[in-house]
């Protein structure tokens, strides 16, 4: 249920403006409206400090502690942690520059500059050349050695002339020496190796420091959200008045709380005017409270005015997962996987994202089931075959389509009773029935049913189409009226053809995951080795595993977020309610 919000202004004096903030961090209740916005916001050392502090335990979340812990402060342990990151990878590019130019100096072997000097300087001058490999006897000079080999029958060869120039063929070429030998390289290489375990060794000692940097973070946090609150209202000489929201069942007793807390303010509670946008609080039944784990990761929110969408995603997104996942199998394992390993999934996704997947991992296990598949094999005869066969693809096609038009058609008549007494209610649920009529089509084209006045469809399309145009912007200009249904009704009349028709894709992925299932048996059983069959089995059915549930949000979420949402008219424009006090534990508002 997304709650009723009030609009509150809170006036007390200039000299109480701490007090008064403290008393309203500490009741967690008004959801601040800036007076003037571009002024609520911390100040740029704050943020930045932040930014720093949360990439530094990003980093430092992946280093185990170990040595003496450092005696610095958690913000310059941040800040040497980037610096170290930084300079670290700058040391991983210079050693991989390095490493190639050593396989590019293969040619000259582990011999050093220096001694080519010393050989100068005793008058001996070495110089090097190419040439083809078949001109090596046409060379004059005191010494001649071929040292290498290049691409095209091409040679190396190393001179010693000590008088005159030596005579080669005109193909020759000269060789000279590279600016830096191999073993200075290596030298060098050496030396960031050194300087990349320490700096290694130096971050294990700071990961000592992840706690009081945590701490460091929320002190700025809580610091930051109190720059804003204080610059979100309106100071004056001797008065500062505050305004926001909150819910309207505990907007009154802001009074008595504040009173309690020491601070005497006027408090005024409005309810919202039409072009208020009051932010969204919605209190979830407790049966539906794993959604809100699927809507925390999405980042999407409802507005203030618009549906309270908990329920029906709560009962349809598992449904529609199961059949996209199509084995009892893999939802044994999502929904054994996160009860045995409750501790670190949690941590990792959230508590209630988790409780979904378990959710999810349950209804998969009663449609493998009824499917009678577990990791692609057929264990009996199933009450709903699903395979390559004709009958079956036509079985999921139709259980697929029809669970479309219950989904759309639901969402049409919720946003009908939303517009009672409107007439347009009356357009709304139209649609609901013409979206059962587009069913008759969408059968008629893919799955060659009959469409004709024998069947119900052609007069639910005309009943729902009738409905649908008369009453899409009611007017007592009954011509307007028939304009504006008519002129709206073909792209509509499209639209809902497209969303029944996408639901087909349930029937495709489920069938393409049970396809995959069984190939990856088969191809174990053919190796006829148990030590093969059994890593390509594990490898097989994780990888179909982890595509099932890419397909979990690449589909079953696009199908309630945009078919069902679309046809609900739901613009997700809302912003979450996040009450001064709570709001600590979330990120600076930029």
């Amino acid at each position: 249920m997304i709650a009723r919000m009030a609009k509150v202004h809170i006036i007390t004096e200039t000299a109480q403006r701490g007090p008064a903030l403290d008393a309203l961090a500490d009741l967690s209740v008004v959801h601040l409206a800036p007076i003037d916005p571009a002024a609520a916001v911390p100040s740029e050392k704050t943020v930045t400090a932040v930014d720093t502090i949360a990439r530094a335990l990003q980093i430092l979340s992946q280093v185990e502690p170990s040595g003496p812990a450092p005696d610095i402060g958690p913000l310059d342990a941040a800040s040497e942690v980037i610096r170290i990151e930084r300079e670290s990878a700058e040391h991983n590019v210079r050693l991989a520059a390095l490493h190639r130019e050593i396989v590019q100096l293969q040619l000259w072997r582990d011999v050093s500059l220096e001694q080519f000097q010393q050989l100068r300087d005793s008058g001996i001058n070495v110089t090097f050349v190419s040439l083809p490999a078949r001109q090596f006897e046409q060379i004059q000079a005191d010494c001649r050695e071929i040292v290498g080999k290049l691409p095209g029958k091409r040679i190396v060869v190393a001179l010693v002339q000590r008088y005159g120039e030596a005579r080669l063929p005109e193909s020759a070429e000269n060789i000279p020496l590279p600016p830096r030998d191999r073993p200075s390289l290596r030298a060098e290489a050496a030396e960031i190796d050194r300087r990349l375990e320490a700096a290694g060794g130096r971050l294990a000692e700071l990961a000592h420091l992840v706690g009081r940097i945590r701490d460091e973070k929320q002190r700025l946090r809580r610091q930051a959200d109190f720059t804003i609150a204080e610059r979100s209202g309106l100071a004056g000489k001797d008065l500062f008045a505050i305004q926001g929201w909150a819910p309207a069942d505990e907007a009154d007793a802001l009074i008595a709380g504040l009173a309690a807390r020491g601070v005497d303010a006027a408090v005024r509670v409005m309810p919202p005017a039409e072009d208020d946008e009051p932010p969204t609080l919605i209190r979830y039944p407790k049966w539906a409270r794993p959604i809100k784990g699927l809507f925390d990761m999405l980042g999407t929110v409802a507005g203030y005015r618009e549906f309270d969408v908990t329920a029906p995603f709560m009962l349809v997104l598992p449904i529609f997962a199961a059949m996209l996942i199509g084995d009892g199998g893999y939802g044994a394992v999502l929904l054994l996987g996160p009860l045995l390993m409750w501790k670190k999934v949690s941590k990792a996704l959230g508590a209630d994202f988790t409780r979904l997947l378990i959710v999810i991992g349950g209804v998969a296990l009663v449609w493998g089931l009824l499917c009678a598949s577990f990791f692609g094999v057929v264990l009996y005869r199933p009450l709903i075959p699903v395979n390559m066969t004709d009958e079956s693809r036509s079985l999921m096609m139709r259980i697929s389509f029809f669970m479309g038009a219950i989904h759309l058609s639901v969402a049409q008549l919720w946003q009908g009773i939303s517009y009672w007494p409107s007439l347009r209610s009356l357009s709304k649920i139209g649609w609901a029935i013409f979206i059962w009529g587009m069913l008759g089509v969408v059968k008629y084209f893919v799955l060659n049913d009959p469409l004709d006045t024998g069947t119900v469809w052609i007069y639910l399309l005309a009943a729902g189409a009738l409905l649908a145009i008369l009453f899409d912007s009611p007017s007592r200009n009954p011509f307007k009226m028939l304009g504006m249904g008519l002129a709206n009704f073909p792209l509509s009349m499209l639209s809902a053809f497209s969303d029944v028709i996408s639901y087909v894709r349930l029937m495709a992925v489920g069938l393409a995951s049970g396809v995959l299932a069984s190939s990856f048996n088969e191809l174990a059983l053919s190796t006829g080795n148990w030590l093969i069959a059994a890593p390509i089995l594990v490898a097989g059915h994780g990888l179909n595993l982890g595509l099932a549930l890419i397909a979990l949000f690449a589909h079953g979420v696009r199908l309630n977020m945009l078919e069902f949402s679309n046809n609900l008219g739901m613009q997700w424009t809302g912003q979450a309610y996040a009450p001064f006090g709570r709001a600590a534990c979330k990120e600076i508002q930029r």
